[in-house]
């Protein structure tokens, strides 16, 4: 069965939403609010919705992966932006190279972990 997806979008959960909230504007999505306990953030056509629920399971175990053109030019905004001193629990951790592509990682400040990436080969 072929599913033909238009768009796909996960829940966040935050610990504290509005902290968050700028969070996510100051790394570069564009913010929709959607309703005083949600919003969606997007970049592009791509995005994800925020949401003013704190489970702490579920934030901890979030994972999101968000490939980029060009990893090594992603870490160099990133540093010029400097969350982690803006923001607290923020860290980033540098490009990793793995066989499948290169990385970097930024923990958000409630703790969810995004994976931003390029592939080395197109699949």
């Amino acid at each position: 069965m072929e599913i033909n997806a238009v768009s796909i979008r996960p829940f966040i959960g935050a610990t504290d939403f509005e902290v968050s909230r700028a969070f996510y504007r100051d790394l570069g999505f564009q913010e929709v609010v959607l309703s005083p306990d949600m919003s969606l953030f997007k970049t592009g056509t791509y995005g994800f919705y925020l949401q003013d629920a704190f489970v702490k399971d579920w934030i901890d175990n979030t994972m999101v992966f968000l490939e980029v053109e060009d990893v090594q030019a992603f870490w160099d905004r990133l540093l010029t932006v400097d969350l982690s001193s803006k923001y607290k629990n923020v860290r980033l951790v540098p490009i990793r190279t793995d066989y499948w592509g290169r990385e970097c990682f930024v923990h958000d400040p409630s703790g969810v972990l995004w994976h931003f990436g390029e592939f080395f080969a197109k699949n």
